[in-house]
């Protein structure tokens, strides 16, 4: 099994060769305006429309917990909208983030990655504003993602990472 590999640089402009899918957590209520998200949404509109469309029908689709959604931006480059997230972040309410939904959206994930011989790029997934712990986290990248011979570069962008 191959490391991950830590760079401090932008995750929305991946640095490899070939097909490319960036990969990030969402909340399960529709929300999408602040984090990485912003960053994704100032360069692509595609992946915040597709989730809100997501979201809407999700009476009949598979929106929820653990769920992905590939939406391709650019030839060979696709973004991952992965449902990781309960709610949003309250103040003395505890951490949306969902350790348990974060592995089976990497599993989901992995499945995809392999069929378009894609690398993954991702900020530290859940550890931002859904308040996860990278620690809890990696090891999820690694059994999933790695340990499939998925190539994964994780970014930090500017202090304490993404």
């Amino acid at each position: 099994m191959s490391e991950i590999l830590y760079i401090r640089d932008d995750a929305t402009v991946p640095c490899a060769e070939g097909p490319k899918v960036i990969a990030h957590v969402c909340n399960d209520i529709g929300g999408w305006g602040r984090g990485f998200v912003s960053a994704l949404s100032a360069r692509w509109p595609e992946p915040e429309a597709a989730y809100r469309a997501w979201y809407r029908g999700r009476a009949a689709n598979d929106f929820g917990l653990g769920a992905v959604q590939l939406v391709e931006v650019g030839p060979r480059l696709w973004v991952a909208n992965m449902i990781g997230q309960h709610g949003i972040r309250v103040r003395g309410k505890g951490v949306p983030v969902r350790y348990e939904a974060i592995d089976t959206a990497l599993g989901r994930l992995a499945d995809q990655v392999i069929e378009l011989g894609a690398s993954v790029h991702m900020p530290r997934i859940g550890c931002g504003l859904a308040g996860g712990e990278w620690p809890r986290v990696e090891p999820l990248v690694r059994g999933r993602l790695l340990g499939r011979g998925i190539p994964v570069t994780v970014y930090d962008h500017g202090e304490g990472g993404a």
